[in-house]
């Protein structure tokens, strides 16, 4: 089964239409949208109007663009001021930040379900930082929900402690939430047989698509009759 899922819908309108124009096409199977964002109200009508799968882009990284109170633009604030502090700082656990954690998952997470009316059908993170260690150590996605995995990277791409520390986290992935068996940035399989080599696992497992559609390269194959012809019937 293949998965192909664009990020950082609602964030902007060129980003929204993008991945419209190529869930119109075929070319993607679901969104994941950020809220208080440009474009997060507009993008969930346009969404409920096509009946677009969406799920929740967790933001940690980027600052809102819509008014929120000033509580939660705080507490927004202090997680991204942490996580933009080093290379590393994903992987450190920071237990002054338990609360705004939990409440800017919260926040966010019941902007969706107002704007669309549902929960969202998967939670990843832009940037991925939904992985961080705040997040995983206090299991401050629900249980039992659909998440995003780490990238899945062939031997040799990766030093051998960067897939040992991927394959830890995915197995205790595994054990609180639904994930796919693969995960692979489009942008990164842009290469000859790169692709063919993703989509022929798509056969035997379940695999997720990372992509983004405001690319141009990405778009262009996303929309193509040549696109729809290599994934076959996987999706």
């Amino acid at each position: 089964m293949l998965i192909i899922n664009a990020d950082d819908y609602g964030r902007s309108r060129p980003e929204t239409e993008a991945a419209l124009a190529c869930f119109l096409a075929g070319g993607i199977t679901s969104v994941s949208a950020m809220v208080f964002m440009t474009d997060s109200q507009r993008a969930a009508e346009v969404a409920r109007e096509h009946k677009l799968p969406v799920g929740l882009h967790l933001n940690l990284s980027q600052s809102y663009e819509v008014p929120v109170s000033a509580a939660a633009a705080a507490a927004h604030e202090r997680i991204i001021h942490f996580l933009a502090g080093g290379k590393y700082a994903v992987l450190l656990y920071h237990p002054g930040l338990r609360r705004d954690f939990k409440e800017v998952y919260q926040i966010q997470s019941d902007e969706f379900v107002r704007l669309y009316g549902q929960s969202p059908t998967h939670v990843d993170g832009h940037h991925h930082r939904h992985l961080c260690a705040n997040m995983l150590i206090d299991e401050v996605i629900p249980r039992g929900q659909r998440v995003r995995r780490n990238f899945t990277f062939w031997p040799g791409e990766k030093g051998w402690v960067n897939r040992a520390y991927r394959r830890l986290s995915d197995r205790w992935l595994a054990r609180r939430y639904r994930l796919t068996d693969y995960l692979f940035n489009l942008s990164d399989c842009l290469g000859e047989g790169t692709l063919a080599r993703v989509l022929g696992l798509a056969g035997s497992a379940t695999v997720e698509l990372e992509t983004h559609p405001n690319r141009e390269a990405e778009r262009i194959l996303l929309t193509s009759e040549d696109f729809r012809r290599m994934r076959g019937d996987k999706l």
